[in-house]
Order: structure tokens, then C-alpha cells, then sequence
């Protein structure tokens, strides 16, 4: 939401999730390696991702596999869109703490506490359980916290982010 607010007005936002959703779509360049590794997460050609994530979500090391396959075409896919980018900033959202995006890129955090998140994501007909090992598996709130250059408060409603991403967009020099 806090990205989408950003490219309103006016930065281009690339995304990380959606590189993601991309290598594992019909044709995806990790499709092939998932169906090798995983073959009950396959329907039709195409890779169930739920299936997957019930597998991988209840595995470490199935989930590293996972991300050994996926995260270096993730990779490829985040440099290819940020070469190509132009505008007043550049917005690179990912959901886990990543080295190698610069040095020079500040690190905004969109933060909300764990209750509230607990609580949107279920909101949205996630699994309580499934919510609970996925926010394991992620960094820390603290951890996010402490890589942070800035922070957004995401902790509230809609137009106290909308505050926060204009006060953001301020802070950056861009309004």
C-alpha cells in the first residue's frame, strides 16, 4: 500500500514479490527446477503456489532450496528493472533483508507492529497458523528496524500512511 502511495505520486516502484510470482508463472525461467524438485506442487503445467508453500513453509531447508533457486532469478529480474528505471526515486520493494541492493540507497522501512500485521494478514483470509510460520520465517521487526534509514508507520490507517508517505517524500527532497 505504502509503495503504491509512493508511485502515485510519482516514483516507479519495482517489486520484488512480483519477480517472484514471475520465475514460478506458466513458462517462469525456475518453473522446470520447481516441477524437478517438487513435482507434487505442480497443476496443469503451472506451479501451484500454495501447495508450495505448504511444503516449503514447513521445511528449512526445503525453503532454502527453494530460494536457491528462485532468489539469483529474482536477482537478475530486480537489476534488468532497476538499469532501466528513471524518475524522481526508485523504490525497490523487497520482503526479506537482502545485501547487494548499494550502498547508496537509503533503506525505507514501512512498519507496523506484529499484532497489526498478525491481524491484516488474517483480515485477507490467511490461515492464523500459516500466518504465524510465515512471520517466523521473515525477519524480525526489530530487525528491519535496525537497517533502517527511515521509517514509515504503517502502524495506523490509510490516510495517517498517507501522512507518513508524504512526510517521507518530503524528507527524500522530493516535494
Amino acid at each position: 500500500t505504502a509503495a503504491g502511495m509512493l508511485a502515485a505520486r510519482g516514483a516507479v516502484v519495482i517489486s520484488a514479490d512480483a519477480a517472484g510470482h514471475q520465475v514460478l508463472e506458466s513458462g517462469g525461467a525456475a518453473v522446470a527446477a520447481v516441477a524437478d524438485r517438487w513435482p507434487q506442487a505442480m497443476r496443469d503445467g503451472r506451479v501451484d503456489r500454495s501447495v508450495l508453500a505448504e511444503v516449503v513453509f514447513e521445511d528449512a531447508a526445503a525453503l532454502a532450496e527453494l530460494e536457491a533457486i528462485t532468489h539469483p532469478l529474482i536477482a537478475d529480474l530486480l537489476a534488468e528493472r532497476m538499469a532501466a528505471a528513471s524518475g524522481p526515486l526508485i523504490v525497490l520493494e523487497i520482503p526479506v533483508l537482502r545485501d547487494g541492493v548499494g550502498p547508496a540507497w537509503p533503506v525505507v522501512v514501512v512498519d507496523a507492529p506484529d499484532d497489526v500485521r498478525r491481524r491484516r494478514l488474517e483480515g485477507r483470509g490467511m490461515d492464523p497458523a500459516d500466518v504465524g510460520r510465515r512471520m517466523a520465517l521473515q525477519p524480525s521487526r526489530e530487525e528491519w528496524l535496525a537497517v533502517a534509514d527511515y521509517v514509515v508507520d504503517n502502524g495506523g490507517d490509510l490516510n495517517t500512511l498517507a501522512a507518513e508517505c508524504d512526510r517521507l517524500w518530503s524528507v527524500l527532497g522530493l516535494g
